[in-house]
């Protein structure tokens, strides 16, 4: 039998919110990865929302998080980082995380968000890169079932928590993907897209002009992790497969594997969510050109996946596909 060898592999890995650190945060402790993350750079919400809109920079709150989880001391980092500031004299930094104040400095000071996430990057000691989705202003829309339609991230996920199911989403104006990031994703092996919300996460910088270009002269596979769970009353009949499946359309190659969490937490916990009409999301039909990795990745009473866990699954994946 010959013998495995092994060897340094380089990941991208898509997507924002809460769930593309975390990730980031299991792969990171992997010596065999060289971890980079292509985050999505269209929230409308908090204080990245109100940076936009005060500053007319990009909405750093996606971009911090990620370099956060990567960064050498991640807890500490995150302690100070995210701490947000109390009522100054000047009233209109009030509220903003000392992060996002930090990365919004630094980008108005340098003129160029990517020099500045760099900047971040090193100042945290980052174990991986990041980059931005885009560094050219734009908003997610949406258009539902019913016909309507709606504009910005917050917006587009309350209608459809409200129960609208998502028929069409966009990016306005068309935003184009940097050539520095092109270049980068290039050099990805694997591509893994989520854990996160969906509509608002994961789809949006997969629409970017250019992306689904460069994820598609990626060798190797599309990795998604499905979500935990149902993100309310639009999402009520909507499965893994779903997910596949809209996926696939937005790049324009299928997804290879579909890494599906299987466990169940306590019964208070469901109802918990259940409350908010969010449920454990099904598997569905998923296509048989599609890879299904199943396993218990829900971990405590929060949603969200186990890192450790997750993390190993990934290098599962990726070892028995790319490594001889």
């Amino acid at each position: 039998m010959a013998p495995m060898r092994l060897r340094e592999i380089k990941v991208g890995c898509i997507g924002g919110g809460t769930g593309l650190p975390s990730l980031l945060g299991g792969l990171k402790t992997n010596p065999w990865l060289q971890v980079n993350a292509v985050v999505t750079m269209f929230d409308s919400g908090g204080s990245s929302g109100m940076l936009r809109d005060q500053l007319g920079v990009l909405p750093p709150g996606d971009i911090l998080k990620c370099a956060l989880a990567l960064a050498r001391n991640e807890a500490e980092a995150r302690r100070v980082l995210l701490s947000r500031l109390p009522t100054l004299e000047h009233a209109r930094l009030a509220g903003h995380t000392g992060g996002n104040l930090l990365l919004s400095m630094m980008e108005r000071y340098s003129g160029d968000f990517i020099a500045a996430v760099d900047g971040l990057r090193a100042l945290l000691g980052c174990h991986g890169r990041v980059w931005p989705a885009s560094v050219e202003h734009s908003s997610v829309c949406a258009e539902y079932a019913d016909g309507s339609e709606t504009r910005g991230e917050v917006e587009v996920d309350a209608l459809q928590s409200e129960g609208r199911a998502v028929r069409r989403i966009w990016l306005d104006p068309p935003p184009r993907i940097h050539e520095q990031v092109a270049a980068a994703i290039e050099q990805f092996e694997v591509a893994i897209i989520g854990p996160g919300s969906f509509f608002t996460s994961l789809i949006p910088p997969l629409l970017v002009g250019g992306m689904s270009e460069a994820i598609r002269r990626i060798e190797g596979p599309v990795i998604l992790v499905a979500n935990l769970l149902t993100e309310g009353r639009g999402m009520s009949a909507f499965t893994a497969a779903d997910e596949v499946n809209w996926i696939g359309e937005a790049i324009g190659r299928p997804v290879d594997v579909l890494v599906v969490n299987t466990a169940r937490p306590s019964s208070q916990t469901i109802e918990r969510y259940a409350a908010e009409h969010k449920h454990p999301l099904p598997i569905g039909e998923v296509p048989p050109t599609c890879e299904v990795v199943e396993g218990p990745f829900w971990d405590g009473e929060i949603a969200r996946h186990a890192r450790r866990r997750l993390s190993y699954a990934i290098w599962s994946i990726i070892a028995r596909r790319l490594l001889d």
